[in-house]
């Protein structure tokens, strides 16, 4: 075993290795004897294209010449679907959807001003379900639910079915024409407040709301096979499963954990329905993923859950019936796409998500952490340096990194990640803090973040920080932190509001939330898109009533304060973030005369997908904090210009 600063211990993953053996895995469905899901490549410039595996034959490639992808939202959703022997998806970057058959391939509907998002396929109704995003028009775009014909071009986008709300999801069509979907309204997000209809597929105005309300998340309802509407609601605190039986609805049961996530991405139902009155679903206890049944049971009635082990810490599925598709994270290796059968326990791994593994002596794995705060208790995951071969001089304090996600209403797990692997392996510690308004425990943690983004995120950040410190586990001149989007704003605020940290590391991160609210048509290069245009209502204060808060809480107007090296890194087809938001940022860093580094990817949008963008990425950031910190990495990498 070699003794060496921390910081500079050889790894066994290189910068290449974070894409050359990554696969980006989602779930899928099983469609009679194929099975379907999705890879993203980074290698291929970040493509996604459908899979499909039959038993006894290897997976086959069924989008070889297109990107499958949207953009509704900005983030997309529900890009594709199955049934039948048929498969209907949308392409990247134009849009048009496209109508995969045993006769070939065939153009459903242009794309152009139009997006298509949450799609379902009816083939017996010969019936394309979507959410349709038109960019036609001046201004914001419109959303509206459509239905699409299987058997034309569909030249001018479909028929509309439903029309009048901000935002669609979730459309669900019974066996006799009965549909469901999920609407919201600015300055809502999908996760405070949605209403969840019904109607006639050729009578919208007779739509009756079956849940949802100002303080209430009604989402992915789903019909079951004896006629009830299934479906999620958090109207006690906690996303719980409902029924609606065509006359009244009910809770089926109660449990203080999270049965899905936000609906940032409105992808099909994270659960499926066995037929049998049961239902096949996952929830996060205690930050902990689990999968299980839930169904009528006792003497009482009472709704049961029982836990079918997957032996991960995240889970995630879609399915219809009894066979799932379900993506399970580990502790100690990449995570694995499965086939599962919820009834026999039949067991198949379709996938891994990377082909490098690490022996068990070079993983970090996630210890729970949870300090205090004015608010409750505090979430987070450490990861300390590990590495077989190396240990530190004695005395030593490593230096650790504090993540802070992106949403801000986001949520991370504990499974094995390349991504930190990289930094734990060359002794660099790292503490991923759920923080007051992180998803997974509940509506409560969640709404602590109203009106207080910037503060008390940045609170709980400090607050790990330092209770590492305390347990002598980092060194308190060694500190740095690092986000991404909303977590690339908690970076910056955490850097001009306290002195803790000896460095800071911006991905596409927002410095002027008042730029963030302005009207992209009036302020050309400022404002964000429709789908969050008014988020920071909630997160911060209203605008213009509450321009003064968004003026105090802007990381831009207290550079004064900075008093550490940056790294900011950017897309330059970023339209959540403009990069205007970055370069403001970084000229008035330089202007401070403080050391900063800037990378912007002319070929990137909101998060990066390209595989040398995402290695140029991870070699400056190491180089970055190496400078910082005064540690020399192992690794031969590209010169940093720091200025």
């Amino acid at each position: 075993m070699h003794t060496s600063p921390y910081g500079s211990w050889a790894s066994p993953i290189a910068p290449a290795d974070l894409t050359a053996a990554v696969v980006g895995l989602d779930r899928g469905v099983v469609d009679g004897d194929r099975v379907l899901w999705t890879e993203a490549h980074p290698e291929q410039s970040g493509r996604v294209s459908i899979w499909c595996s039959r038993s006894g034959m290897d997976p086959e490639d069924l989008t070889p010449e297109d990107n499958v992808r949207n953009a509704i939202n900005e983030y997309g959703g529900g890009a594709w679907a199955a049934a039948s022997g048929l498969v209907v998806y949308s392409t990247a970057p134009g849009g048009d959807l496209y109508l995969l058959s045993p006769e070939g391939r065939r153009l459903l509907a242009p794309g152009g001003d139009h997006r298509y998002g949450c799609l379902v396929l009816d083939p017996e109704r010969r019936l394309v379900l979507a959410v349709r995003e038109d960019h036609s028009g001046e201004g914001a775009c419109v959303q509206s639910l459509v239905g699409l014909d299987l058997d034309t071009a569909n030249p001018d986008g479909g028929r509309v079915l439903v029309a009048g709300a901000d935002f669609y999801a979730s459309p669900a069509l019974r066996a006799d024409g009965l549909l469901a979907w999920v609407e919201w309204q600015l300055p809502a997000m999908p996760w405070d407040s949605t209403r969840l209809l019904v109607a006639p597929l050729d009578r919208p105005e007779l739509a009756v709301q079956v849940a949802g309300g100002p303080r209430e998340a009604a989402v992915f309802p789903a019909w079951d096979t004896d006629g009830a509407l299934v479906y999620l609601s958090d109207e006690t605190g906690y996303w719980n499963f409902h029924s609606w039986d065509g006359d009244r609805s009910r809770q089926l049961h109660r449990h203080r954990w999270d049965f899905c996530q936000p609906m940032w991405v409105p992808e099909p139902p994270p659960f499926t329905l066995l037929g049998d009155g049961r239902i096949g679903c996952t929830w996060i206890a205690d930050g902990i993923g689990h999968l299980g049944l839930l169904g009528p049971g006792g003497s009482q009635g009472d709704w049961e859950l029982t836990e079918l082990g997957t032996g991960g810490v995240t889970c995630d599925l879609t399915g219809r019936g009894a066979e799932v598709v379900a993506l399970v994270g580990y502790a100690g290796s990449p995570a694995q796409l499965h086939l599962l059968n919820l009834v026999t326990g039949a067991d198949r791994v379709l996938r891994s998500a990377g082909s490098q593994t690490l022996p068990d002596a070079m993983v970090s794995r996630a210890q729970a952490m949870t300090w205090d705060s004015p608010d409750g208790p505090v979430h987070g995951w450490y990861y300390p340096p590990t590495n077989a071969d190396h240990c530190a001089p004695a005395g030593e304090l490593p230096p650790v990194q504090v993540w802070s996600h992106g949403g801000p209403t986001d949520f991370h797990g504990s499974a094995f990640a390349p991504s930190v692997q990289f930094w734990t392996t060359r002794g660099i510690g790292i503490i991923d803090v759920n923080y007051s308004g992180s998803a997974g425990y509940g509506r409560a943690y969640r709404d602590r973040l109203q009106g207080r983004w910037g503060v008390i995120d940045v609170r709980d950040c400090v607050a790990g920080a330092r209770a590492l410190v305390a347990a002598g586990l980092a060194d308190p001149a060694r500190l740095s932190i690092r986000g991404g989007s909303a977590g690339g704003y908690t970076t910056l605020a955490a850097l001009t509001s306290t002195d803790v940290f000896a460095a800071g590391i911006s991905f596409y991160g927002i410095g002027d939330l008042e730029a963030l609210v302005a009207d992209p048509a009036t302020v050309p290069g400022q404002g964000t898109h429709k789908f969050e245009s008014r988020y920071i209502d909630g997160l911060v204060a209203p605008y213009p009533e509450g321009r003064q808060t968004d003026l105090e809480r802007s990381p831009i107007h207290h550079l004064d304060r900075l008093s550490c090296p940056m790294l900011v890194l950017q897309g330059g087809q970023d339209r959540v973030v403009p990069p205007s938001q970055a370069e403001a940022i970084v000229a008035a860093v330089r202007a401070r005369g403080l050391p900063v580094a800037y990378l912007l990817f002319p070929d990137e949008g909101h998060g990066f997908r390209r595989a040398e963008n995402l290695i140029a990425a991870a070699q400056a950031s190491l180089a970055f904090l190496g400078a910082v910190h005064g540690f020399s990495p192992s690794d031969d990498l590209p010169p940093l210009e720091l200025r």
